[in-house]
């Protein structure tokens, strides 16, 4: 059976001290798509119990996939048992998966630890993913050729307008979809909200909560070539 690295955000404030945390749908939807066909294991800069991001359960409080994620048993064993980033082996896994959140934007774009992670992932050409914010951990990776992993490739994350939508430009260092713009191309859906998934070679990537699913789906189709 292949294995999965989901990795989740340790920060729980944002730059004006609001609660952050990883995104509910953003685990539980590709969670449940992959769980009977991989391995999955969870990670973070911290290690155990990273913080989930209160809104994102009173949002999704009628999704019966984040309700039922957040009442297993086995995925409250696995947060409490999470991995810290710096305790993973790449070679463990076929495959790399950051959930959004605001979180990622904080901590996990700057970690040493997870930048190496990243770049380690991308360089051995194991499938690499993110959703949403997720993809905030992936601009400072870098391939082989010690550039951007978003040099030349077409990818996707949370749209500067949706940002806008939730007043989130004030909270957070820096947009995700300008750093991906600044060295290759960033695709999204006709309108905000909307899902979109982006695969390119081994990067695979979705823009919002709407593309959790998406991507769950493209990681088992990539891990299934």
């Amino acid at each position: 059976m292949p294995s999965v690295l989901f990795v989740f955000t340790s920060a729980d404030k944002d730059l004006k001290g609001g609660s952050i945390g990883w995104y509910l749908p953003e685990a539980a939807h590709p969670y449940y798509v992959l769980k009977d066909h991989a391995t999955i294991d969870f990670a973070a800069p911290k290690g155990p119990n990273p913080p989930i991001d209160s809104g994102s359960v009173k949002l999704f409080a009628e999704d019966k996939l984040s309700v039922q994620f957040l009442n297993d048993e086995t995925v409250k064993s696995k947060l409490a048992n999470a991995k810290k980033l710096s305790d993973v082996k790449v070679e463990d896994y076929d495959a790399i998966f950051y959930i959004g959140g605001h979180g990622p934007v904080i901590d996990l774009a700057v970690d040493p630890v997870n930048i190496k992670l990243a770049s380690d992932f991308f360089q051995a050409g194991k499938i690499t993913s993110a959703v949403c914010h997720g993809p905030a951990a992936l601009v400072n990776a870098v391939g082989k050729d010690g550039k951007s992993i978003f040099t030349g490739k077409k990818a996707t994350a949370f749209s500067n307008a949706e940002e806008e939508l939730l007043h989130g430009t004030e909270v957070i260092p820096f947009l995700t979809e300008d750093k991906i713009t600044a060295v290759g191309t960033y695709e999204k859906a006709p309108e905000p909200w909307g899902a979109h998934v982006v695969v390119d070679g081994n990067l695979i990537t979705g823009q919002n909560p709407a593309s959790s699913t998406g991507v769950g789906n493209a990681i088992l189709e990539a891990l299934r070539k």
